[in-house]
């Protein structure tokens, strides 16, 4: 008599490879996230930048107020924090909560940049 099917230890094999797989797939992707955080940390920064030279465009001068900005919204779960701004240039930082790292900006003559920034116009991230 011949059954049909599989038996136990070809399907406990099939289970072990398969975790195996698992166990090797899982670490790859766990950095995803993060790089999803930072992402949205940068864009909503490259955000300000362009609202920030929309408002100095029409008013000579940086603003500290995001409500000021008109359109600029902060991507859900990313705090932008505006730490100086004035007729010389602004500063910003970035923070997400799904991740411990910061993201800083500054443009034109501040008086202390945000750390990590280093360099003008350009978005450092911890």
């Amino acid at each position: 008599m011949h059954s049909r099917g599989f038996t136990l230890i070809e399907l406990l094999i099939v289970v072990v490879i398969i975790g195996i797989l698992a166990a090797l797939a899982i670490p790859k992707f766990s950095g995803t996230k993060e790089k999803a955080y930072v992402g949205q940390m940068k864009a909503d920064l490259r955000n300000l930048a362009t609202a920030e030279e929309a408002f100095f465009y029409d008013s000579t001068t940086y603003t500290g107020s995001k409500t000021s900005l008109g359109n600029y919204r902060e991507t859900s779960g990313v705090t932008v924090s505006i730490i100086s701004a004035d007729a010389k240039g602004w500063a910003a930082d970035a923070t997400h909560i799904g991740t411990g790292r910061r993201c800083a900006l500054y443009n034109g003559n501040v008086p202390a940049p945000p750390a990590p920034a280093t360099v003008e116009g350009h978005i450092t991230c911890t």
